[in-house]
């Protein structure tokens, strides 16, 4: 399927792909971007609780200002929460990727490593596959169609599981409770759910997914909000229903997290690829 959007900022206009079915490989959602104008002023990176994955085939080079005065370039791949403080921005003319986000029980088998060795930051892809990161760019850009991009990326991600041990079941589990309470979950719940202290939990969440319990739930709870906030759904509203004390405390989650208002950020299009952040037509 195929998709247009354009910021009301931005002369740069983008075509937004996303796979006629779900991905087959757990934890793994993706879409495919064509930018074929100048990003004025960068695309504002808004963290999500996922690893991200940023394939590049076009014939431009992607790039990455990761907030401490470095410019990534090329495929690249980034911790959950990326971009936080607001800092982070993407710059690139005439690129064309496909975008993978992999949840972090996901990520470990994937990448091969450990979402904590990103420590929430961004890595050229190669410095983590290898000549292998190239093989498979070179393999999409020589593709027709995004359908057939989206297969072989698929294919890809399902062999590098299959040659991998999954994350401890444990700790996936209690990554599912907290994504699937909103990030409203208390840490203290999980670890007697699993018979673990609190401090196991804690090391284990962290050495398995690069994040501590407690910042995986803020970072769930944030995206939550901010995607209702996208929907339309007003600030006081969404602080009631996300959990948060008041609309100033979403408030300040939200401008900790980008940098934005709430107001502001609900019109940024990097938030996701659904048609609540992109408004977008089909294309004939």
């Amino acid at each position: 399927m195929g998709l247009t959007a354009q910021r009301r900022d931005d002369p740069a206009a983008w075509d937004v792909a996303r796979p006629r079915r779900r991905v087959g490989v757990a934890g793994v959602d993706m879409a495919g971007f064509r930018v074929s104008g100048p990003l004025t002023g960068g695309l504002r990176i808004v963290p999500h609780p996922a690893v991200m994955l940023v394939l590049a085939f076009g014939p431009g080079r992607p790039a990455v200002d990761d907030g401490a005065g470095r410019r990534h370039r090329d495929s690249l791949v980034a911790g959950p929460g990326f971009g936080s403080g607001g800092a982070v921005r993407a710059w690139g003319e005439d690129v064309a990727c496909v975008q993978v986000r992999l949840s972090p029980p996901a990520a470990g088998a994937i990448l091969g490593v450990s979402p904590a060795d990103l420590d929430g930051a961004v890595v050229r892809l190669d410095d983590v596959w290898g000549r292998r990161a190239a093989e498979v760019c070179e393999r999409l850009a020589g593709l027709d169609t995004w359908h057939e991009r989206f297969a072989y990326t698929e294919a890809e991600l399902a062999r590098r599981c299959a040659d991998r041990a999954p994350v401890d079941p444990a700790v996936a589990w209690a990554w599912r409770c907290i994504v699937a309470s909103g990030g409203l979950v208390r840490v203290e719940r999980l670890a007697d759910d699993l018979g673990w202290s609190r401090k196991r939990l804690w090391s284990r969440f962290r050495d398995h997914l690069g994040m501590p319990p407690k910042q995986a739930a803020k970072l769930v709870r944030f995206d939550h909000a901010v995607h209702r906030l996208v929907a339309g759904a007003g600030p006081a509203g969404v602080a009631a229903d996300t959990g948060y004390c008041d609309q100033s405390h979403l408030h300040r989650d939200v401008v900790a997290f980008t940098g934005a208002t709430p107001a502001a950020v609900a019109g940024e299009p990097f938030l996701t690829v659904d048609d609540r952040a992109w408004p977008t037509t089909p294309r004939v």
